[in-house]
């Protein structure tokens, strides 16, 4: 029954067909070992390679496992449509290179968190560790998160790593009021989610650079800014407020 499914697993995967089968091999191997009920959902997103053939594939050979196809390309399109065709009481966004081993998914969800509401990897919060990452990148992500406290989230330390939980019925709230489809869709609904007071854990996660990774740090940073101030107007003129 859908209504027995306990996570969601939601994938988004764009020109990953060489990192795909390892990524979910792993997260099924996981998966496997678990007493709770699954789905795993990869959302392909206007890939240029074999991505949504290869996870179609898979798919076929694992109960749990789904693709949906966005034909467009965007993170936060791919996201937003996996959360909102999720059937979990709780649902997991996972970036395709597992950055951050899966084996630590059991920190997000109940018992180690009681009654989470929103749980976030978080690179920086005390406990947290890199592994191979360039002081480089490093930089320029504390840059970049410095620019995302100032303008629109204070108080969060990183809110750009790619794993991130949500309660069922706040991702339906969340999602259904994003209107980012890029990279900074997570700020938005991070925003959002301070807005309403849901409760935001970030959580201390090892995590491991990956060199194949699709961010173009200058382009990136500058459409992030931009996104940046379309957040807080859309904050002005209410786009965010609740449904009556």
């Amino acid at each position: 029954m859908q209504n027995d499914i306990f996570l969601s697993i939601i994938i988004p995967a764009y020109n990953e067909e060489h990192r795909l089968p390892g990524t979910l091999a792993q997260v099924a191997a996981y998966l496997e070992a678990q007493t709770y009920l699954y789905e795993v959902l990869v959302v392909e997103n206007g890939s240029s390679d074999r991505t949504f053939a290869v996870a179609e594939a898979f798919a076929a050979e694992h109960e749990g496992f789904r693709v949906i196809r966005e034909t467009q390309s965007g993170k936060g399109r791919a996201v937003r449509a996996g959360m909102l065709a999720a059937c979990g009481q709780y649902r997991f966004m996972c970036d395709a290179d597992l950055s951050m081993p899966i084996t630590e998914l059991g920190h997000f969800l109940p018992p180690e968190i009681e009654a989470p509401q929103v749980v976030i990897a978080s690179r920086e919060a005390d406990g947290a560790v890199r592994y191979d990452e360039p002081e480089y990148r490093h930089i320029g992500g504390r840059f970049v998160n410095d620019m995302i406290r100032y303008l629109v989230l204070p108080g969060l330390c990183d809110t750009q790593c790619g794993f991130k939980l949500f309660r069922a019925d706040i991702a339906e709230d969340l999602f259904a009021k994003q209107t980012l489809t890029g990279w900074s869709f997570d700020v938005e609904i991070l925003f959002i989610a301070q807005q309403r007071g849901y409760e935001i854990v970030e959580l201390p996660i090892p995590w491991h650079y990956r060199d194949q990774s699709h961010v173009k740090p200058l382009k990136d940073t500058l459409k992030l800014f931009l996104d940046l101030l379309a957040i807080r107007r859309n904050n002005r003129k209410g786009v965010y407020d609740p449904q009556v």
